[in-house]
């Protein structure tokens, strides 16, 4: 009988315990030396996030576009126009021509001089004459130059002595109610060839404005921004807010122009460069110790809310008081 080798002797747990040693002692040599990759790395699309904003105030992750260029005006004339506020001075001097197409050739916000401790009437009419001097430095006649009194100015008593002092130096003062200030913002911001499908919000310290076009214009108001000062709650004015925006027609609500000192400074947080518009992110994604931001941000979600529109537009030029303007141009 033929005997048997050793390796034939074994049993066959053994066996496969020897065969599986230096296949396994092979594996572990290649698992640390990075010859394979237990967990591979999916590389993910970083320009999918490339304008997330690190400002935690405004939580941006997409910043979008609006392209839309207005017509230049042809043979325009330079005014100026001057809005007392509830809070100082917004100045804008525009290029205007006869068929209403303009452009900004400056302007100045929150031009506060006589808010200021100018208490005196002396002082006053000093400083106006200083700011008009600005005006005519630019090129505007002095019978273009126009004051309007904001409907929420018109109830601090210091535009009542400026009021005054303008008239005793020749200027006519314009006071307007918030409903013309309304339709009057719309006449600034909204492009011919959005009249159909949008509306436009001007959110103010005194009040909002909310004004659209059907048949005519449109305009209701609501609380302003500084609506705290009156002793107003957060959950009472965004539901006085939303119920009022409820009542723009369905087909109007596609995209949303908006101004005031509120969405200024929402913009300011994601504008790319110098482009005429900027698209407001979420009304969620903007926090704020402010008081005045935060109350204008309740303003805006009440109206985001309402209409479920996402494109709210943010027009750097335009203003109620250049809807002054265009108004007067006949």
């Amino acid at each position: 009988m033929e005997e048997k080798s050793t390796w034939a002797r074994l049993r066959w747990p053994i066996k496969a315990i020897i065969i599986a040693l230096p296949i396994l002692a092979i594996g572990y040599w290649a698992m640390q030396s990075g010859k394979f990759d237990a967990n591979p790395t999916v590389q993910t699309d970083s320009t999918s996030h490339k304008n997330a904003d690190s400002n935690p105030s405004s939580g941006s992750k997409d910043i979008r576009s609006f392209n839309y260029q207005p017509e230049k005006p042809v043979d325009g004339e330079y005014k100026g126009v001057v809005e007392v506020g509830a809070s100082g001075f917004n100045s804008f001097v525009v290029n205007m021509d006869k068929e209403n197409r303009w452009e900004i050739v400056s302007k100045d916000f929150g031009k506060s001089f006589a808010y200021e401790g100018l208490a005196n009437t002396e002082d006053i009419r000093k400083g106006l004459k200083d700011y008009i001097g600005m005006m005519l430095d630019k090129g505007v006649k002095s019978k273009n130059i126009h004051f309007v009194i904001s409907s929420g100015a018109q109830k601090e008593p210091k535009t009542t002595i400026i009021s005054s002092e303008l008239r005793k130096m020749g200027f006519v003062v314009n006071l307007v109610t918030a409903e013309q200030e309304g339709k009057l913002a719309l006449k600034s911001v909204l492009p011919k060839a959005y009249e159909d499908n949008a509306f436009v919000v001007d959110i103010g310290s005194g009040n909002t404005k909310i004004s659209w076009i059907d048949g005519d214009t449109k305009s209701v108001e609501a609380p302003g921004a500084k609506y705290y000062e009156k002793d107003l709650k957060d959950d009472a004015v965004y539901a006085e807010v939303k119920k009022l925006g409820e009542k723009i027609p369905e087909n109007k609500r596609e995209v949303c122009f908006i101004i005031g000192g509120v969405p200024f400074e929402l913009a300011s947080q994601t504008r790319q460069g110098e482009e005429r518009f900027t698209v407001l992110n979420a009304p969620a994604s903007y926090n704020t110790d402010k008081i005045k931001t935060k109350s204008g941000v309740n303003i805006y979600k009440a109206i985001k809310d309402a209409t479920n529109c996402d494109t709210f537009v943010f027009d750097w030029d335009a203003n109620f008081t250049i809807g002054f303007l265009l108004s007067l141009n006949k």
